[in-house]
């Protein structure tokens, strides 16, 4: 699968993003089987120049989690700007490390493991040593690691990323009035990674160095991944929230470029990093000013799930979408289709469950929402549709949409042009 290079360009430069045509996927699709998921080529193109433009230059690390296809994060890999991966389990990253493209070389596991076989793998082989790194926020960690390996003839240090917490805690006169953000690693303050740097670099086992510490990630959650400019029924409210938010965000980025560039300069006197990681989809083009952040991150921002509708700073093309069949008619107004409860991570809420975008004028219904096997559909244009019709949704987040299907099916210009295999289509699956 090759992407457009005159779409990336078109997202580099900002232009309007290409509609998203579910009537043409229909018909592209037709006499497939259900249920299927679609990836339309020149809307990743879009999506993926896009994301470059608001880098402004700084290298993007793929976040795995969010395409779970080996093809698609190939050919985003071959796009210039975009460089490495930001895994979710070590095991998906000697996976990947092992692929005989040779294109998997620098994988950063973007959360901590427990994975005791998985750990004895990656201290024996060289290869998957020198393109993996792991991440850890405590000594409790290390000692879990050591013990691991205490038995296993290691053949390089560890390659060790330490996750700092980007959580913004205000405060009243010295006094600490919340936690705004996620709760993730403990290590807040320069003090903090300090202590754990120093802990890595004087870890040793029989045959030397059993770590090395060569990175720090540093995710903005609240940032990155909250909606800055909801849209629900009530405008009035809505505009509250944003202004509320907004305001939020500035204050959350302002304090956390001051602290981790305090952060990434103490540290750099313990050990040589290689790169300090920060932002993700939602607040590329903030991040990108701290200048002691080397790289970013971003993945959903390819796929453009609709947890990304709320955003001011800019607006992905919608890239996937899956369709189930109509089964039942249960009354007039209604339909039902086999399946659709693709429901998201996250807090539940409505915001989590996919939306039905074709034919237009379909909702799910509150007393059921989005079923485990079906899902009733009210709207007019129910009447008209026939038992096996496929009704297409978008999903709220990107890769967990790859976990139901063995294939993306690809479309260029209206055409199907191939098949893009998921993590599941080749038989894998990552918790």
């Amino acid at each position: 699968m090759e992407l457009l290079d005159s779409a990336v360009e078109r997202g580099r430069s900002g232009s309007q993003s290409p509609a998203a045509d579910w009537q043409g996927a229909d018909a592209a699709c037709a006499g497939l089987a259900t249920p299927l998921a679609v990836l339309d080529l020149r809307a990743l193109s879009f999506n993926a120049g896009s994301l470059l433009r608001r880098a402004a230059g700084k290298p993007v690390r793929v976040a795995s989690k969010s395409i779970r296809s080996k093809e698609v994060l190939r050919a985003v890999l071959n796009q210039p700007g975009f460089a490495g991966i930001l895994g979710f389990t070590l095991p998906e990253a000697l996976w990947l490390a092992s692929d005989p493209s040779g294109i998997f070389t620098d994988i950063v596991v973007a959360y901590p493991t427990a994975d005791e076989h998985a750990m004895r793998a990656l201290a024996t082989d060289p290869a998957a040593c020198s393109r993996i790194t792991l991440m850890v926020d405590s000594t409790e960690q290390l000692e879990w690691m050591s013990a691991v390996l205490a038995s296993v003839a290691q053949v390089a240090p560890i390659r060790l990323c330490l996750d700092l917490d980007s959580s913004w805690r205000p405060s009243v006169r010295g006094r600490t009035v919340g936690h705004i953000g996620v709760y993730r690693s403990p290590v807040h303050t320069g003090a903090d990674a300090v202590a754990l740097a120093l802990a890595v670099s004087g870890w040793k086992n029989g045959a030397g160095q059993l770590f090395t510490l060569v990175g720090i990630m540093a995710y903005e959650a609240q940032v990155a991944g909250l909606q800055d400019s909801p849209h629900t029924a009530n405008k009035v409210t809505d505009l509250a929230k944003s202004v509320v938010l907004q305001q939020m965000q500035r204050a959350s980025m302002a304090e956390i470029t001051h602290r981790r560039a305090d952060v990434v300069a103490a540290v750099r006197n313990i050990a040589d990093l290689e790169f300090v990681n920060g932002g993700g989809t939602g607040s590329l083009e903030l991040t990108t000013t701290d200048p002691s952040v080397t790289e970013l991150a971003a993945g959903s921002g390819l796929f453009g799930p609709t947890l990304f509708d709320g955003y001011s700073r800019f607006t992905p093309a919608h890239a996937v979408g899956f369709a189930v069949p109509v089964v039942r008619r249960p009354a007039p107004g209604i339909v039902t289709v086999m399946g659709g409860g693709w429901i998201a991570s996250g807090p539940a809420g409505a915001d989590r469950s996919p939306v039905p975008v074709h034919p237009a004028g379909l909702s799910l219904i509150g007393t059921e929402g989005a079923g485990e096997v079906q899902s009733p559909l009210r709207g007019t244009v129910a009447d008209q549709l026939c038992i096996g019709d496929k009704v297409w949704f978008r999903h709220a987040k990107s890769g967990e949409i790859c976990e139901h299907v063995d294939a993306l099916e690809v479309l260029d210009g209206g055409l199907r042009v191939g098949r893009a295999l998921t993590y599941r289509g080749e038989g894998k699956a990552f918790a």
